[in-house]
This record gives structure tokens, sequence and C-alpha cells, in this order.
């Protein structure tokens, strides 16, 4: 068993929200009750709607915004380039993934085992609310291009929760604002040859109509990401 309390380590966790006001105060909420030193950053990726001051008025995050929606990976390239923990994390806003979670998926960080740690809701073990089916077969089909292409066994390539040593973290040059994120983080991961885990998560979807919004054009967009991000440039 993994030890999941550090000892002198900090943990920064990036939150980048869009329209979120319903479920923000929720997850900041849920973050403040983990056991460790936490520098939370909410990156505000141009919402129109109240997230910014109900971050405000909550307190205990670092608030940071862009003017205009530039996309998840643009969000979190912010969170990035201000964190400072010795761990980074990535949490969404929207409560799909759940802080509980969050001790288990973090222990082979803390533990030296590893550098790398993404979750997964494809290999049991936890409560998952059943899956739109063409985001399930997206979901398998992605994971099964970055497994041949990069040698790989990893089971839920796009999932959101992903964690990683700060340093290795903020020493990869990043590029992608929208989704393409996950596919180009990983390869540019996997191209390092770091020691990447993954841990069963709970998954709490949502539907279209309750704010999802990847679509079937980012499982293109992903596609051609593996396949650049694998035989281009560092």
């Amino acid at each position: 068993m993994y030890d999941a309390t550090p000892l002198h380590e900090t943990v920064s966790i990036i939150v980048p929200a869009k329209d979120e006001a319903r479920t923000i105060e929720q997850v900041l909420t849920r973050l403040a009750q983990l056991p460790w030193e936490l520098q939370v950053i909410v990156v505000d990726d141009g919402s129109t709607d109240d997230t910014s001051a109900i971050v405000e008025r909550f307190g205990g995050a670092t608030l940071l915004r862009h003017e205009r929606n530039r996309g998840k990976g643009a969000a979190v390239r912010t969170g990035i380039a201000a964190s400072t923990g010795d761990i980074v994390l990535i949490q969404d806003a929207d409560l799909e993934y759940d802080p509980d979670d969050l001790p288990k998926l973090l222990a082979p960080l803390f533990s030296g085992v590893a550098d790398v740690v993404y979750g997964t809701r494809l290999r049991g073990g936890e409560a998952q609310r059943a899956h739109l089916f063409w985001h399930y077969l997206g979901n398998r089909s992605l994971s099964l291009m970055t497994n041949v292409l990069y040698n790989t066994t990893i089971s839920d390539m796009e999932v959101g929760y992903k964690a990683f040593r700060g340093d290795l973290l903020r020493s990869i040059h990043l590029v992608s604002d929208d989704f393409r994120f996950e596919p180009e983080i990983t390869a540019k991961v996997l191209r390092r040859h770091v020691r990447l885990y993954e841990v069963p998560i709970s998954y709490y979807g949502r539907t279209y109509d309750e704010g999802k919004k990847i679509t079937w054009r980012d499982g293109i967009h992903a596609v051609t990401a593996l396949l650049r991000f694998r035989f281009g440039p560092m």
C-alpha cells in the first residue's frame, strides 16, 4: 500500500473553469478538506456567469482570468505557469471527478514510485455513471492508438484526472489551447519514458444537457494530435 500522507510536499491543484457557477463552490469546498498543503489555482477561461465572483467570495484560491474563452489547454497552461507545488494535479470544475479519490490517486507520487499518475474510468473498481456510448468508444479507440504509437498500456488517455511531479510538468513545452492538451501531455511524458501509473477512479459524467462540452470534433483533433506529437519535435 502506498503512503497518501506526504511529509513535506505541496500540491498545486489547477482548476480550469468555464461557466461553472453551479459547481465551483462545491469543488473548492471539497478541495479545502484535503489533508495536504495546497495551492489551488482557478483559471476562469472567459466565463460569462458568476464563476469568478464565487471563487473570490469563497477565498483560499488563486484566481486567474482569461478575458475571452481560449480553451481547456490554454487554461491549464496558465495554471501550470503559476504553480509552485512539488506535485501538480488537474481538477475539472464540474464534479465529474470526485476529490475523495485524490489520496489514492496521488499515493504513488507521494511514495516516490511514479512520476505521473492518471486516473482511469475504464479498469473498474469504483462507481461509474453509465458512459455515453460514442464517448466510451472514442476513449477506448484513442487509448488503443496511444498504446500502439507509444508502446504503453494506458486504458484511459482522455481522463481528466492527471497528476505530475511539478518540476517535470513545468519543464514540458505545451502548445495546445483546446482539448488537444490531453493527447499532447500524454505524448510528451511518454516520450520522456517516465514512470506512469494508473489508478481506478469514480466518474460522474454529465450529459450535454447538463453542460458537457467535449464533442466528436475533439476526438478527431485528438487523433491528429497523437500523430503530430509522436513524430514532431518535443
